[in-house]
């Protein structure tokens, strides 16, 4: 796995647990929590959870990180609360857009992703919820780019979003640990994330190497883990 992928994770641990100090220790903080998290998430029970889940799962539905949904879940609620409410508006952003690709988008689609949901066919046909889990463990990829990718292909539902809101927790987990207010030293809770953080990364990338057997995901994530991509004969065994 390349240094920068790694580098890339641990910056924005970083950059959001400096969001969160903001949040506790600046007047922007105070604003952001007054105009948004504090105002109608933070402290509305079963309103402010389920308006937390809308808004998330929109957020995620167009491409924008989830790791920020994660990282805002633990801020409004708790570690554990959170990362269970971020991994569910993240699997209804995944949702509403594999539903988008099956329903709407494959003509438009075929064209542009039809290689890609080729080789997710390949990839997940004989384990679909375990291999969908390793995918969504990698620590590189596009979620979006999966997502259209799988709503195109042959896969099932069920499996799909099984496999997605299990290989989502361990992230989930990390941003949701950076953007608590759990009562712990802060240098040791952003330790204890970036090394889940590690420990995630490097678990995906080895079961990807493990199970992959000769078959090929992606080319950019087969590039950035330093993997050597298989060929187009070696892919159909």
């Amino acid at each position: 796995m390349k240094a920068r992928v790694i580098l890339k994770g641990l910056a924005l641990i970083l950059s959001l647990a400096l969001l969160g100090y903001l949040f506790n220790a600046s007047d922007l903080g105070n604003s952001v929590n007054e105009a948004w998290i504090d105002a109608r998430v933070r402290g509305h029970g079963l309103n402010g959870a389920l308006l937390f889940l809308l808004m998330g799962g929109l957020f995620t539905a167009i491409g924008l990180p989830r790791q920020i949904i994660a990282f805002l879940g633990g801020y409004a609620f708790s570690v554990w609360l959170g990362t269970l409410l971020g991994a569910l508006a993240a699997l209804i952003g995944c949702m509403l857009t594999f539903a988008y690709a099956r329903l709407f988008g494959k003509g438009l689609l075929r064209s542009r992703l039809g290689e890609r949901a080729g080789r997710f066919d390949r990839f997940i046909h004989d384990h679909p919820v375990s291999m969908t889990v390793l995918i969504r463990l990698l620590p590189a990829g596009s979620n979006l780019l999966t997502n259209l990718a799988a709503g195109i292909s042959s896969i099932r539902p069920v499996h799909f979003f099984s496999g997605t809101f299990l290989g989502y927790l361990p992230q989930t987990l990390v941003f949701a640990l950076v953007g608590s207010g759990v009562h712990i030293a802060p240098a040791l809770k952003l330790a204890l994330a970036i090394g889940l953080f590690l420990v995630s990364g490097v678990l995906g990338v080895w079961l990807y190497r493990r199970y992959r057997h000769g078959l090929s995901l992606d080319e950019k994530i087969d590039a950035v883990l330093d993997e050597t991509v298989p060929s187009s004969h070696e892919s159909r065994h």
